[in-house]
């Protein structure tokens, strides 16, 4: 059994988070490498979930201002300016919010996308069983045959530019981001506001991705996702793991009971002042000062 003080818990995500004002982030090498060591993070702070994010490991653990000139907003510019460096990989991928990935966990994500073989085909069936919308079908065709296009030539190439076809565009892109079939590779100068994503198809971008992902079984990825997130978090509970990837509830405890057995996890953390059920791993908690472990 393992307890743990809330002040032991934040100590800890302060520094992977790189809140502590020692650790933030100075340059986009400073982002690039957190990136790379968290395994994923998102772009902004998402209100009401606990995790890493590129805003605050810049600006530290405070409130996203409504200040266009905040100095953290940097991080806008770092994230334009490395788009198509390869540095990572970036898009509305968790949560419905932007995010980035490091190429180490890229194919295990991809591993658990609905993309098994022929790109194209996948798309097919996918919309053939009703998994897809007309306005995603549309948008990855004309990706497919037009090569890379920014959001407004994108609509208009799709024939959905009606008033009406809006919202349906702007959930078709983010289930293509999603399903890892598109992401943002630059920024196109269009528009009335000068600035607009240009979105391509992931397998034309990463071409070997597929070959990468295809080794790793579903249970694997899972469970390497998992493991990084606790890297992150330091503990963790299922409805947690299930709300981030958006898996059912029941994958999500197969995948942690894995864990526990093959002993990568450990099942009982005590949280100071709650009652749900937490897990960590051993050499996390060990680096958490001062925690107590009873066997």
């Amino acid at each position: 059994m393992i307890q743990l003080t809330l002040v032991q818990l934040k100590a800890y995500q302060a520094r992977t988070f790189c809140l502590n004002p020692e650790l933030l982030l100075k340059t986009p090498q400073d982002a690039i490498r957190f990136v790379n060591e968290r395994g994923f993070v998102f772009f902004w702070p998402v209100k009401g979930f606990t995790f890493p994010s590129l805003w605050a490991a810049v600006a530290g653990d405070r409130p996203v201002p409504d200040d266009h000139d905040d100095p953290a907003n940097i991080t806008w510019s770092w994230k334009d300016d490395l788009l198509d460096q390869h540095v990572w990989y970036y898009g509305r991928v968790l949560k419905h919010k932007n995010a980035f990935i490091s190429y180490d966990l890229l194919p295990s994500f991809y591993a658990l996308s609905p993309n098994y073989g022929s790109p194209e085909d996948d798309i097919e069936e996918d919309y053939r069983l009703g998994h897809l919308t007309l306005e995603s079908k549309l948008i990855f065709d004309t990706l497919l045959e037009k090569g890379p296009l920014d959001t407004i030539n994108l609509r208009k190439e799709a024939h959905l530019t009606g008033q009406n076809s809006k919202s349906p565009f702007n959930r078709a892109l983010d289930q293509l981001q999603r399903d890892f079939r598109i992401l943002p590779t630059a920024i196109a100068d269009v528009g009335a506001w000068h600035y607009a994503f240009k979105y391509d198809l992931t397998h034309r971008v990463y071409p070997d991705l597929i070959e990468e992902a295809r080794p790793i079984s579903e249970s694997q990825a899972r469970r390497n996702l998992v493991l990084a997130h606790l890297r992150s978090l330091g503990v963790t509970r299922e409805h947690d793991i299930t709300s981030l990837f958006h898996w059912e509830p029941a994958v999500t405890h197969r995948t942690v009971e894995s864990l526990k057995k093959t002993g990568e996890i450990l099942p009982e953390v005590f949280l100071e002042n709650s009652q749900d059920a937490w897990v960590g791993t051993l050499e996390i908690i060990n680096k958490m000062e001062g925690s107590r472990i009873n066997y």
